[in-house]
């Protein structure tokens, strides 16, 4: 199905993407699934085309609970720093699936990766960081358009993903990802649905030609 400015499928898939976190099944993803899904990360654009990612796929149920229970652990630390109210509104929130999914991704960042001469990353040393984050989204928007959840975990310490996975010290770990099968997508995004934070509109963020903060009220 297309429109007149392309595929819209690509426009759906986008929309239907969400942040995962209960509604995995735990059953296996098919390993040609995986690959490309993997694949599609890989093909992510990357600056000096320096590809600087690397994936850790976690399927010992042993290094999950570890894993999790480290994210527990700072999970209670965030909530210890909230008021009454936002910690009131954070508590049915679940902010991960990680032993509920088939399994875990680990997306690490090497900046030695084409280094030193790394075209496009003289002047902005992040840029190699932001690659990292594209490679994510296409794994994020290959896996949904698979049928599959994603969750990205963010309540953790990063030496301790380190040393979990192994990773050597010069490979920064950027993000767990929580992949598998979904019994559903849901529709509204938890953290609005739960009512943490509501989604602005796209003319609270648009500006032309410079930043207008009056564009904001």
């Amino acid at each position: 199905m297309t429109s007149e400015t392309g595929d819209r499928s690509v426009y759906e898939t986008i929309f239907r993407r969400r942040d995962t976190r209960g509604e995995f099944t735990g059953e296996p993803i098919p390993a040609e699934v995986l690959r490309r899904v993997l694949s599609a990360a890989h093909a992510a654009p990357s600056v000096g085309l320096s590809q600087p990612w690397d994936f850790v796929v976690v399927s010992d149920m042993d290094l999950r609970k570890k894993f999790r229970e480290h994210v527990l652990d700072e999970r209670a630390v965030f909530e210890g720093r909230l008021d009454a109210e936002r910690a009131r509104i954070f508590a049915p929130i679940k902010i991960e699936g990680i032993v509920d999914s088939s399994v875990g991704i680990v997306v690490g960042y090497d900046p030695s990766r084409g280094a030193p001469a790394v075209l496009g990353r003289h002047a902005i040393a992040d840029a190699g960081l932001y690659s990292v984050c594209l490679a994510i989204q296409n794994l994020w928007l290959a896996a949904t358009a698979e049928g599959l959840g994603v969750g990205w975990v963010s309540f953790y310490r990063e030496e301790f993903l380190r040393e979990l996975v192994g990773l050597p010290e010069n490979i920064r770990p950027v993000a767990w990802l929580c992949v598998g099968p979904v019994r559903e997508l849901p529709n509204v995004p938890d953290l609005e649905r739960h009512g943490w934070r509501e989604r602005l509109p796209l003319d609270a963020v648009l500006h032309y030609e410079k930043y207008s903060p009056a564009e904001l009220s």
